[in-house]
């Protein structure tokens, strides 16, 4: 379509505007952020700063209220788990040295590792580690994502390192939940200081390399180095999150040397950034599943025929190929291939006589719908809202569209389903873990805000059965044949626009070395350090 294609041209123009302008200001071709030249990342001063330029700000910083994996990313410079996830995304010691799984699969044992100290000098101990989860099982704390947690029943101190989650029903999923940030430790003195309390905390107090200097909205997070950290020192002073939703713009600062990485450049330069001795590329994998949220409570959309002649409206292809440039996979599943539980169901073709005849089989004419989406968090996320929505107009379904910040978006779309004011929404969603579990979480009724994130408000009584059996089922295979029978009826119900599955593109400066990638959508720089 001529229209989407001129969206390359656009691109482009202003990507060339926006780094003309930077390298005028900053006196032509200089070297990464803060650097006297050779790529140090050192300046005047002597000061060793690493900034990297993310699309959107903090919605919080409180570790449990993690929901989007940037931010989350962000905090992990901060706060540390039990254990943690590796590049193929297997679980790893971190602040547990060790752990032991029940035969009956009914308790997990950890032994910590000693020494440890928060940034607050309090010592990380198992009375530390049972504050922190009972802290996130305290359902006066907001924590989105608790039902990955819900299982523990109780936490048992053994000694001062050792310490027993005592679980409901065995929980094969539970130490891949525990990887993420939301289970992070923070000090348990650390709630009643920095202006933070038990339910309200901003300021976030860790294990990790680095501590929390300022936050100032919608400019920078600024994080310093914790000089008593117990592992691996990083080679940088400080770190600076710079706040800059549009790719173009994070993109000409990458070029003009303003900052030493970004993720989720403009996808259409990716090829000639590829191209660019100054800079270096990794299109990682990703689990993120692109879609489009459908309020299924709304009169209209109660109909799955109608849920399903918006997914026959829409040319994922078209839009993957010509305003993604291929940076992403048609979803042919509710959750994408990396997932232990996953099994093709799909895909939609697109099909937009198909789309006008099943709203005509439901008695839906002059449908209108309120359609809103964010800008920076997706890749080409807006561009792409705007794509989608052309396609629903050609199918008789007028839409209409709007965007706004990160934290007002996640304000609007996470809220009870008689508070809901829009029917559209463009989400992403990355498990946290390699496992079916978390991504179910967007198709059961437990999960609707404001307890979770099932933003559809999507339930089937069938699902609800099928994923509860999957989740406390020991036994792998039957577990994936569990959750592949859910994947099928949600396919069919329709609760999303299923769109793509997308690669997560991060692109730093060449002369800085140790940047990799998890598979749950997250860089790894904190060990970064120039080119020797």
């Amino acid at each position: 379509m001529r229209w989407l294609k001129s969206m390359r041209v656009v691109t482009l123009a202003v990507v060339l505007v926006a780094a003309l302008l930077l390298s005028a200001c900053s006196g032509g071709g200089a070297a990464p952020s803060g650097s006297s030249g050779g790529g140090s990342g050192s300046s005047a001063d002597g000061d060793k700063t690493f900034r990297i330029a993310v699309g959107i700000d903090p919605d919080t910083l409180d570790p449990a209220g993690m929901t989007t994996t940037t931010v989350a990313n962000m905090v992990d410079y901060i706060v540390e788990t039990l254990v943690k996830i590796d590049k193929d995304g297997n679980i790893q010691p971190a602040l547990a040295e060790s752990w032991q799984v029940a035969p009956d699969g009914r308790s997990i044992t950890f032994k910590l590792r000693q020494g440890v100290k928060f940034q607050d000098g309090t010592p990380f101990n198992a009375e530390a580690v049972k504050f922190n989860i009972e802290r996130i099982l305290n359902p006066d704390v907001r924590m989105p994502l608790r039902a990955s947690y819900a299982v523990i029943q109780g936490v048992e101190v053994q000694d001062e390192y050792t310490v027993t989650l005592q679980l409901k029903e065995p929980a094969p999923y539970l130490l891949g939940a525990l990887t993420y940030t939301a289970a992070g430790m923070i000090s348990p003195n650390s709630v009643n200081e920095h202006g933070n309390s038990m339910t309200a905390y901003q300021h976030p107090v860790g294990t990790g390399p680095y501590v929390l200097k300022q936050y100032t909205k919608g400019s920078q997070l600024v994080l310093e180095k914790f000089q008593d950290y117990w592992g691996e020192k990083p080679y940088y002073d400080q770190v600076v999150f710079q706040i800059v939703p549009e790719a173009a713009t994070r993109e000409s600062l990458l070029l003009a040397g303003q900052v030493d990485m970004i993720i989720l450049p403009p996808t259409s330069d990716i090829p000639a950034l590829q191209k660019n001795s100054k800079v270096k590329v990794l299109l990682a994998p990703s689990d993120r599943t692109i879609f489009v949220a459908i309020n299924t409570q709304h009169p209209a959309l109660k109909d799955k025929r109608v849920r399903q002649a918006l997914n026959y409206a829409v040319n994922k292809e078209e839009i993957i190929e010509n305003v993604l440039f291929g940076a992403a996979d048609v979803m042919d599943a509710p959750m994408a291939k990396p997932l232990l539980g996953y099994c093709q169901t799909g895909p939609y073709p697109y099909d937009p006589e198909k789309a006008k005849q099943l709203l005509q089989e439901a008695g839906v004419t002059n449908l209108e719908l309120k359609f809103v989406t964010p800008t920076g968090r997706y890749l080409q996320d807006y561009q792409a809202a705007q794509a989608i929505a052309n396609f629903l107009q050609q199918a008789g379904v007028k839409t209409t569209l709007s965007t706004m910040d990160w934290p007002t978006y996640t304000a609007t779309v996470q809220v009870p389903p008689e508070q809901a004011t829009v029917q559209l929404h463009i989400l992403g969603w990355a498990p946290t873990f390699m496992d079916a579990q978390q991504q179910m979480l967007q198709f059961t009724k437990d999960n609707h805000p404001p307890k979770g994130l099932a933003s559809s408000y999507y339930t089937n009584p069938r699902v609800e059965e099928l994923v509860a059996q999957a989740n406390r089922e020991v036994d792998q295979a039957k577990r994936e044949q569990l959750y592949c029978e859910a994947a099928k009826i949600i396919w069919e119900d329709a609760p999303w626009i299923f769109l793509w599955v997308q690669r997560f593109p991060i692109v730093h400066s060449a002369e800085v070395t140790n940047i990799s990638y998890l598979p749950n959508e997250k860089f790894d720089a904190i060990y970064a350090r120039p080119v020797q």
